[in-house]
């Protein structure tokens, strides 16, 4: 990463001479004499001011810079990135973007000196006083909460959270989502704590090989790289017969927190320690166990923390067991257990996130009674009573038991995640409900948004600022920061494109770089990287978990056709692929190799490149810097997507399927829509009338659109379906409006519906 850091630096340097009217080696200054000694003479004044610091003023930074590296308020906040990239831009590039990584390293001597001058010193300075500004500030839900809602505090339970790339605590969508979440928590000031596991070995990173197969690494992350709390606390989860002892830290993220829990402990045997070792490992057997871990443990957290959540929310199904451990918690403080199940389900909120059937964990039944024996016998539950909570056909002897059945059965507001997704879900599980008309069945919508500081380039929002005077600090979620957007330039969002479309350009050149160097290839392969991607050319991003339904190969169904639409020398285009398989979805990891093969096919080479270790940075960057975003997922399995609510805040437009989010936002003028929204059974069939759409809409709209240029170089027709993109999609899609709802149609109505209990 280093030689990555110092090969950008000297690239810029060459650009910026390239681009220079006059020789660099014959420029010469344009400010005159007196302009230089008054300058000279302000500079000098200005420093003899600055006072070199003493001991303890450089500790009184060096504390500053501490407090904001253990606040993940930073990770939203550029002004307060700013100074560790200062410290030590090699080290900050290196370590993922990781504060206490900087200053784990950072040499005190270099730090003190840095402490001498003016401008360092401000940085940090600015920072600080943000971070206290907004910790200072009464947020939203305190001016405006609901009636009745004082006694509100909600407890997120999630198996991943996506805060930043230098945590790897996540996998994908889910884990971004509940990250998002949490951040749009913290800046309306909703009373939220978030629980989940800490993972030592995260998810995993991903590198290809020469044949395109995927190469699984799973590093061991030290809880110093992590902005950690230690809540000196440890308890005891019954999973079985054992007890396994979990360690509870705690990150604090602005105004909320996230608990979580640790089995890597020597007290525990080998089994338990990797209950927390990482991230969907794939095995049942260890799988149900971390979810015992996860719902059972966590409600244990938060009663040694001694935090009492009034709502208990469910993302996703992993966290199901919370509601049986409840139901033993309210059953021994005196409820009948009648009376327990009722409180229970009326606090419970429950999200689901999966269309397809096979997506939701089922366990064998017997296996599920044995793990949770000391939490259905507290509660008083007969063995069968409890089993029959979680089977979708409890009169069926082979039934397995499906943790999406218990949370169904144990929470009153339940939700799917996109329009379409919540009639998926209510047509997929009519039988738990008994009902044979799916419209009766008790599951809506609350359509999932992004958070928008932290996908939104600062470049972007610099530009909107000036523009538009887009302001994310004041946060309301009654106002509208993007209702302006209509207003702006073409000319000077169309200049905004270019200038993100060439940052992206050469990140892709460096990693190619260093993907090259990676595998071993040969120099030359190294320079062709160099040379790849084009900064004038049309630029569409396809990035995302590689699931099979996600169908990244689709462009690639005619070959020579796609090849002729990318050739075109006037009017050239490029695609950039990222993604991840699961380490077990064999299918999955075909797909990215089959991508990896174009990639390298005469005609693709340079034009189609497919990045390693797609996480948030590499999420970042596509999302700005793609002038399209690629959806191509069988209709109706995607149940919302997020990324494609990204590239709108930077003038990017969707091209997608009609399926999860996009169809609740498609209008015709903000982007396009591949298909006409039917829903086939024919794989094959349907993979040749979606490919066949989508390139009658590349050759016929999208390709002439970007390169109808008028005399002064804007394409017109492009840049009105750019601007209809960032004034439809950023203002709705996003988390503070996501969240607000499930204010109003969970969190408060559970809260209300407790006091008539």
């Amino acid at each position: 990463m280093g030689m990555a850091c110092a090969s950008r630096l000297f690239r810029r340097l060459s650009t910026d001479m390239a681009n220079s009217d006059i020789p660099f080696t014959k420029q010469k200054s344009s400010l005159s004499k007196a302009t230089i000694t008054t300058t000279r003479k302000k500079f000098i004044a200005k420093n003899l001011e600055f006072k070199p610091k003493d001991a303890k003023a450089i500790e009184s930074l060096e504390r500053d810079l501490r407090n904001i590296a253990a606040d993940l308020w930073w990770s939203w906040n550029e002004i307060a990135r700013r100074p560790f990239a200062a410290i030590d831009p090699f080290t900050w590039e290196s370590s993922g973007h990781n504060p206490l990584t900087v200053l784990a390293g950072m040499d005190h001597a270099m730090f003190a000196t840095r402490c001498q001058e003016p401008d360092f010193v401000n940085l940090i300075r600015a920072a600080r006083d943000a971070q206290k500004t907004y910790h200072a500030t009464e947020p939203w839900f305190a001016r405006s909460a609901p009636a009745g809602s004082s006694a509100l505090h909600v407890a997120y339970f999630c198996s991943e959270f996506a805060i930043h790339e230098s945590l790897q605590q996540y996998s994908g969508g889910l884990g971004v989502l509940a990250g998002d979440h949490m951040k749009s928590a913290s800046d309306l000031g909703v009373p939220i704590t978030g629980v989940g596991l800490l993972y030592q070995r995260g998810y995993y990173l991903q590198q290809f090989r020469a044949d395109g197969s995927t190469r699984v690494i799973e590093p061991h992350w030290a809880t110093s790289t992590m902005p950690l709390t230690d809540e000196k606390t440890t308890i005891r989860v019954p999973i079985g017969a054992r007890k396994v002892r979990a360690k509870i830290w705690s990150m604090q993220v602005g105004r909320v927190k996230i608990v979580l829990l640790d089995t890597d402990l020597k007290a525990n045997k080998r089994r338990d320690r990797r209950l927390t070792e990482g991230l969907y490992k794939g095995e049942p057997e260890l799988r149900l166990r971390q979810q015992v871990l996860l719902g059972v443990g966590g409600v244990m957290a938060l009663e040694a923390l001694r935090l009492e959540p009034t709502v208990y929310h469910l993302n996703e199904g992993h966290a199901a067991f919370a509601s049986v451990a409840r139901l033993a918690n309210l059953v021994e403080h005196g409820k009948s257990i009648d009376k327990a199940i009722d409180h229970v389900r009326a606090s419970t909120v429950f999200t689901t996130h999966t269309p397809v059937p096979a997506g939701h964990d089922r366990y064998n039944a017997d296996e599920v009674a044995d793990l949770l024996s000391n939490c259905w016998k507290r509660a008083g539950l007969a063995r069968r009573a409890f089993l029959e909570m979680g089977l979708e056909q409890p009169n069926d002897p082979k039934a397995t038991f499906c943790m999406t059945v218990l949370a169904l059965r144990t929470a009153h507001h339940v939700n799917g995640v996109a329009a379409l997704h919540g009639r998926v879900s209510r047509e997929m599980w009519q039988n738990v409900f008994g009902v044979n008309d799916a419209a009766l069945v008790p599951i809506g919508h609350v359509t999932n948004g992004v958070h928008a500081r932290t996908w939104l380039a600062p470049e972007a929002e610099t530009f909107w600022k000036q523009h538009i005077g887009l302001d994310l600090d004041r946060v309301d979620t009654g106002e509208d920061p993007w209702a302006k957007v209509e207003t702006v330039d073409p000319a000077a969002l169309w200049n905004l494109r270019k200038t993100l479309r060439n940052r992206l350009v050469h990140f892709v050149r460096e990693r190619l770089v260093m993907q090259s160097m990676r595998r071993g290839d040969a120099p030359d392969s190294s320079l062709r990287a160099l040379a790849a991607f084009n900064p004038e050319a049309l630029t569409i991003g396809f990035a995302r978990r590689f699931a099979t339904y996600k169908r990244a190969p689709l462009i690639f169904r005619n070959a020579d056709r796609l090849r002729a639409i990318l050739g075109d020398s006037k009017r050239p285009v490029q695609i950039v692929f990222a993604g991840k398989a699961h380490p077990r979805d064999k299918d999955g990891q075909a797909y990215a190799a089959e991508v990896h093969h174009w990639a390298r096919e005469s005609g693709f080479e340079g034009r189609v490149v497919l990045l390693e270790e797609y996480d948030m940075h590499v999420g970042r960057m596509l999302v700005s810097g793609c002038d399209v975003w690629l959806n191509n997922p069988m209709r109706p399995y995607e149940a919302s997507g997020t990324s494609g609510m990204k590239p709108p805040m930077h003038g990017g437009i969707n091209l997608s399927i009609l399926d999860g989010w996009w169809p609740e936002s498609y209008d015709g003028t903000n982007g396009w829509a591949i298909g006409d929204g039917r829903e086939g059974t024919d794989r094959e069939a349907q993979d040749h009338i979606d490919s066949e759409s989508l390139y009658e809409l590349l050759e016929k709209e999208v390709v002439p659109d970007f390169f109808d240029c008028d005399a002064s170089g804007v394409p017109q027709r492009w840049m009105k379906r750019s601007i209809r993109s960032a004034a439809t999609v950023p203002s709705r899609f996003n988390t503070h409006r996501m969240v607000a709802e499930y204010l109003e149609k969970a969190y408060v109505p559970a809260l209300e519906s407790l006091k008539l209990k």
